[in-house]
């Protein structure tokens, strides 16, 4: 069933587990997350990422996305990730999606804090949840998909500089009226080159501070344990892609390498990845909603 990010996140926080949220850039990665969800019976945020927009287009990927969350025997949002713009929102929003994230973290305070508030009072006025990033979150040289180039933290003059400031994320929920939070702690987009350098205990202080839904984005290399901690400590949604990319990547490559001089049809390659990709969320999914799975 399609529900809001609110409507499911409320739900998350209430009973302190994480829902996944996973990039869907194509059919067979809907289906896949999907077919997770429901084997699992998990709540789950479908997401298309602006940053795909290469690979395919929000207006043909986002009604396929919407079918199948409609369809679901479990509750599905349809959500887009690190909207850049204005228009990319609009068009989401126009579309059916049921909550966006409006992305303005690599400008200046005052200008993320107005321009989200503008797309929250856009968002809300037909009933379509936002959610909006505070803080520098890093990004790796392999698979970071934001954009912007590899960041980590020798781009910062000290980790204060890049982590999110509990009282500055009390005022900028306060005053914008996002309902989820993207707030950064060390973790990191695309491959981890490095162990990342979490600093847990600030999800905590920003919860003490402002106690609404905060988003985990950047979960590469983070340990089952890890995110069981952020999770505990405030943490509701959980983006996800690189690693269920990769499982499907390297599914293809050994259904290929095992066919050897055979007979090789896309349609086996796609399903082979599809199913890899299936199984290596649920396994993400099991350790986010793992407090009411267990």
């Amino acid at each position: 069933m399609l529900v809001t990010m609110a409507e499911i996140l409320k739900d998350a926080k209430e009973k302190k587990y994480g829902i996944g949220a996973f990039n869907a850039p194509n059919l067979e990665s809907v289906q896949a997350v999907i077919a997770a969800a429901e084997e699992l019976q998990v709540p789950v945020i479908l997401q298309h990422a602006e940053v795909h927009e290469n690979l395919i287009s929000l207006e043909e990927i986002g009604p396929i996305m919407l079918e199948y969350a409609k369809n679901a025997s479990v509750p599905v949002c349809v959500h887009l990730d690190h909207g850049a713009s204005f228009d990319m929102c609009i068009k989401a929003i126009r579309l059916g999606f049921t909550s966006v994230m409006y992305d303005a973290s690599a400008k200046s305070y005052e200008e993320n804090f107005e321009e989200t508030k503008e797309i929250v009072k856009i968002a809300h006025a037909v009933g379509v949840s936002v959610e909006a990033e505070l803080g520098h979150i890093f990004t790796s040289a392999v698979g970071g998909g934001e954009g912007r180039g590899p960041v980590g933290a020798d781009d910062f003059a000290s980790l204060e500089d890049c982590y999110t400031d509990p009282q500055t994320a009390k005022a900028f929920v306060e005053g914008t009226g996002v309902d989820a939070l993207a707030i950064s702690f060390g973790t990191t987009h695309g491959v981890y080159l490095t162990e990342p350098k979490l600093d847990l205990n600030r999800i905590t202080m920003i919860k003490d501070a402002i106690d609404i839904p905060f988003v985990m984005h950047g979960g590469s290399g983070v340990s089952d344990e890890d995110f069981k901690t952020a999770i505990r400590n405030g943490i509701t949604k959980i983006n996800y892609y690189t690693y269920g990319a990769m499982a499907g990547g390297t599914a293809v490559s050994e259904y290929i390498k095992q066919a050897g001089d055979n007979t090789v049809f896309f349609h086996d390659i796609i399903e082979a990845g599809k199913q890899a990709i299936k199984e290596d969320v649920k396994k993400a999914m099991t350790v986010f909603a793992d407090s009411i799975l267990s």
